[in-house]
């Protein structure tokens, strides 16, 4: 019989305790680790946890080239974390799905509609003056108008707490063809969104007004279309605005401090709003101003500001207004009685904390460099969450239990050593898991859930593997000891063949997909490797160990390794070479 050989070989089979010793530091160290990170259950995906899900789809708009590429995808995924962020939304997911596809999985807890409106937004801002502005669908009598001001300083005129600061004069409703005070909307046109050399609008002339102007064919569509505006309807405010460029004059629909509908009729753009370093949101504790949103402008910014308020603050009402035009909707116009310089200004008025910190959290993250409509939505209540996971587990316990009964029957004592090795491997698994909770931000959905469970056939698999191994060596006349020596060799080879295999379709999955099933897949490698780590760690050395027993080496015939039940051939034997025969007889 081949004795095993010296060596480091040698030196791993008469020391199998060291190997069990190490692997029983590492899950100690790992479980003190989770129980003093706080975190002691894999943090749950929304399947499971409950919560809302959002796809939304990239579009490009009309008549621009194709912008839908890595690069913009990877920037819009980015200001979407930061925007739900901003939420206090820490376990939100952003992940791209396919070319032109990202997927936000908002936990429960939060505000979903907020979440959707925040992720969802383009946020395309731009600082528009305003040239007519009418109510509809409530009373003609104009609403507060929130105020800017410069940084630090008052309103321009007081208002009662939780009410937008008002100016000094009331304006009439607006007629179609006329501002609600002051110059017609044609001479406001002419004044506002007449291009100058530089690009920029003009300023309105002080010298006398034309004789009899020929009509403008661009500035009479404007005015019917502002007259046609219904924006009591949602269908006309969302293609409302749509393919307009900063540059022209345009119209747009918006709601006052009292909820009302508005339309507006609005100049070119002065101001781009990524020229916008800087906003957040404030609670004015000295006066009764109450919740603000300050700004602050980068240098190019700043002298634009400075230049348009400059202008607007000549102008009666409601041309001394600017329009906040977020994604082709009016979100406040406040009006300006001074010119406002130095880089930074205020928006004060009757907002609320969650509307300041919207419109705040807007300007601070700057716009999506594409355009995004929502595909689907889909909400998993936490008690639908719950049901799965109980389904999920009961699915893992009997999954886990047809395997230990197989095992049993068909290998009796063996089975113990297989037993053992899986409570090892599900004890790293889920030490594991909630370990990565907070450190990468896995998140156990039911996918996951499903490659746990596959994972139990594969770690099986390898002990099977193993224990055929002995018994082949036990079929050939070999005692149990030296059968273990030689048939670890063979099983690794095989093990780690099939181990590589199973690894390298779980990393080409988490690969070439998005979403839950990645889920499946980072499941599935984990517990690959995790099974390579038990059974050269621990069910290897406790073989070893369990070899010197009685009960296992003398082949009890509820060991599982039965030479009589296995069919063993007789015990090999060294045989001496025969000599040459001796001739005996004289010569």
């Amino acid at each position: 019989m081949a004795a095993p050989k010296k060596g480091r070989s040698a030196s791993s089979q008469s020391k199998p305790g060291r190997s069990l010793a190490l692997i029983l530091i590492a899950i100690v160290a790992l479980t003190g680790g989770m129980f003093a990170s706080g975190h002691t259950t894999p943090r749950l995906g929304i399947d499971l946890a409950g919560g809302t899900s959002i796809t939304l789809t990239a579009k490009n708009e009309p008549g621009q080239p194709d912008a839908i590429n890595k690069t913009n995808m990877a920037t819009a995924v980015d200001i979407m974390n930061r925007r739900v962020n901003g939420l206090g939304v820490s376990e939100a997911e952003v992940q791209t799905q396919g070319r032109d596809n990202i997927i936000v999985n908002i936990p429960k807890g939060t505000n979903s509609a907020q979440a959707r409106k925040q992720v969802g937004t383009t946020a395309k801002l731009y600082f528009r003056p305003v040239l007519a502005v009418e109510p509809q669908g409530g009373p003609a009598t104009p609403s507060p108008k929130p105020s800017a001001s410069t940084s630090g300083s008052p309103s321009p005129s007081a208002s009662k707490p939780g009410e937008k600061a008002t100016s000094s004069s009331a304006s009439p409703s607006p007629s179609a063809t006329a501002t609600s005070q002051g110059r017609p909307v044609t001479d406001a046109l002419k004044a506002d969104a007449t291009p100058t050399p530089s690009g920029k609008p003009s300023a309105p002339a002080s010298a006398s007004p034309p004789k009899s102007p020929a009509p403008d064919p661009a500035t009479a569509a404007l005015q019917a279309k502002y007259a046609a505006l219904d924006c009591t309807k949602k269908a006309v405010r969302a293609v409302t605005g749509d393919g307009i460029q900063p540059g022209q004059p345009t119209v747009a629909c918006g709601k006052d401090s009292k909820g009302i509908w508005q339309k507006f009729i609005l100049g070119p753009a002065e101001v781009d709003g990524t020229e916008v370093k800087k906003a957040q949101a404030v609670f004015d504790t000295q006066g009764a101003a109450g919740w603000q949103v300050t700004m602050e402008f980068t240098s190019k910014g700043s002298k634009q500001f400075g230049d348009v308020t400059a202008r607007l603050a000549k102008n009666p009402d409601p041309q001394n207004e600017f329009g906040i035009v977020l994604d082709g909707e009016v979100v406040s116009n406040p009006y300006v009685r001074t010119a406002i310089t130095g880089g930074t200004a205020q928006i004060s008025g009757s907002f609320g904390q969650t509307e300041a910190q919207d419109l705040a959290n807007m300007l601070s993250y700057g716009a999506l460099p594409l355009t995004f409509h929502e595909s689907s939505i889909s909400t998993v209540s936490p008690a639908l969450g719950g049901e799965q996971l109980h389904a999920g587990l009961i699915a893992g316990a009997i999954g886990l239990a047809l395997v230990v009964i197989y095992l049993v029957a068909y290998y009796r004592g063996l089975s113990t050593v297989a037993i053992a090795s899986l409570l090892v491997s599900a004890v790293l698994t889920y030490v594991i898991m909630a370990l990565l909770g907070p450190t990468i931000g896995f998140a156990l959905n039911l996918p996951a859930v499903c490659g746990a469970i596959v994972a139990i056939g594969i770690t099986a698999d390898s002990f099977i593997v193993f224990f055929e191994r002995i018994r082949d060596e036990i079929r050939e006349g070999r005692s149990l000891q030296p059968a273990v020596a030689r048939a670890w060799p063979r099983a690794r080879r095989t093990i780690m063949v099939s181990d590589f295999v199973s690894f390298l379709a779980a990393a080409v999955l988490f690969i070439v997909t998005v979403g839950k099933v990645q889920g499946f897949a980072f499941t599935l490698g984990l517990t690959t490797v995790l099974d390579v780590v038990v059974v050269f760690f621990f069910t290897k050395p406790l073989m070893t160990i369990l070899a010197r027993k009685k009960f296992y080496a003398e082949g009890h015939r509820w060991s599982g390794l039965d030479p009589q039940r296995l069919g063993a051939k007789p015990p090999l034997r060294r045989t001496r070479r025969a000599s040459a025969p001796v001739d005996t007889k004289e010569a």
